[in-house]
């Protein structure tokens, strides 16, 4: 892998051949925890990977080895267990966790997985190898893409906030509110990615972006709301890198990483040939895509130049009639992870809860011994690939 591992040769490997999908019930057991250890492996080397330029193994073992469809089902079913299970869960009777450690893992577990995501999906390889998942995988960034448009710029706690909360379960379901709006911003950049292959996805899929989702208008309501950006007492913060970071004034004009994704995509469904054929562009579209021209300034286009050719369409569309919209019958290929889990495991969610309270997050002194140090190995492994990642940037700087 080179200079720079965490992993050892043919370790990454056998940790991507063990990669497999688990039954809601099974979150948080021991088989369970030792994957979620792996994938924590596997994303900080394909971070060092991606930032040391030297070649991205884990993407291409995640390929060849078909196991990019595993952690979209694996991404969605922890989704699924966040809103059904963990809800009923904190509603027992007998719920009262010393530690809430197991169970932060469990949340942190879709953070990891969509991270690893958006690091691999860069490469349009990637995107093609998710085969028919990559419709669960649309439909899971659209309502991330949802929940970002409902934050309207208020997605973390100011300090005053967050000292509010004292006790653990209190801390913890802040950590997960925070974590969920980073999710949201990783499954941004996952979607502009998938949208990087729109000349190659199936008709299905663009159906399901275009027709189903309206993702394009979608796309300009977060430009409008830009959930990534807030004033903290006068002063522009922008959230980067997992916390607010404030924006000094010579900076305040430079294009933010998240509002590229957003253009970037805009870019790709509206002016590839595929996707204009695909898209329906109705009275409600129409207002809503000729709100972009007011953000098109000529700073923005020194930024990306490419978006003259957005601009242009944009005049265009102001001049045209809008379309009625189309009522074409075609037999379209449907997201199934989502729906298959929910009819696998409707009516048992309490009875997940309780046997997982049993079984899973009332662990004896040995199994917390156990978690607190697998707690400091991720930690470890995560300081270690911070300053591995910081040596390559170096590196290529000089």
């Amino acid at each position: 892998m080179g200079d720079l591992e965490l992993l050892l040769p043919g370790e990454a490997d056998l940790l991507v051949r063990g990669l497999r999908s688990f039954q809601l019930r099974e979150m948080g057991s021991e088989g369970w925890n030792q994957q979620h250890e792996n994938l924590e492996k596997l994303n900080m080397q394909a971070i060092l990977d991606a930032t040391a330029s030297q070649g991205e193994p884990i993407q291409e073992l995640l390929v060849t080895h078909g196991k990019i469809p595993t952690l979209v089902e694996e991404l969605i079913a922890v989704e699924m267990w966040k809103q059904k299970v963990f809800p009923v869960l904190c509603r027992l009777e007998d719920f009262k966790p010393q530690n809430t450690f197991p169970i932060y893992m469990v949340i942190h577990h879709e953070a990891s997985i969509i991270n690893l995501l958006e690091t691999v999906f860069f490469h349009k390889e990637v995107c093609e190898s998710a085969e028919d998942t990559i419709l669960d995988l649309v439909d899971y960034c659209h309502r991330k893409l949802t929940l970002l448009v409902a934050q309207s710029g208020h997605g973390g706690p100011s300090e005053e906030e967050e000292s509010q909360y004292s006790t653990p379960m209190q801390e913890l379901q802040k950590q997960a509110e925070l974590m969920e709006f980073e999710i949201a911003l990783k499954a941004l950049s996952v979607l502009r990615y998938i949208t990087d292959c729109v000349d190659s996805l199936s008709l299905s899929t663009l159906s399901r972006m275009l027709s189903t989702h309206n993702l394009p208008c979608l796309l300009v309501e977060l430009l409008e709301h830009s959930p990534w950006s807030r004033r903290e007492r006068g002063k522009l913060q922008q959230f980067e890198s997992g916390h607010w970071q404030t924006v000094v004034p010579s900076e305040q004009q430079k294009l933010s990483k998240l509002d590229g994704q957003v253009w970037i995509a805009l870019y790709n469904l509206l002016l590839s040939p595929e996707a204009r054929a695909r898209y329906c562009l109705t009275s409600f579209a129409k207002g809503q895509l000729l709100k972009l021209r007011a953000f098109l300034t000529d700073t923005l286009l020194d930024q990306l130049p490419n978006l003259a050719d957005l601009q242009g369409f944009l005049a265009h569309l102001a001049l045209v009639e809008a379309q009625s919209p189309k009522k074409d019958l075609v037999l379209e290929q449907m997201p199934e992870i989502w729906e298959r889990l929910e009819r696998e495991n409707r009516g048992k969610w309490q009875a997940i809860a309780k046997h997982q309270l049993r079984h899973v997050f009332s662990p004896s002194e040995q199994e917390l011994r156990l978690q607190a140090r697998r707690e400091c190995q991720v930690k470890h492994w995560e300081k270690h690939g911070k300053a591995c990642v910081l040596a390559a940037q170096g590196d290529r700087a000089k």
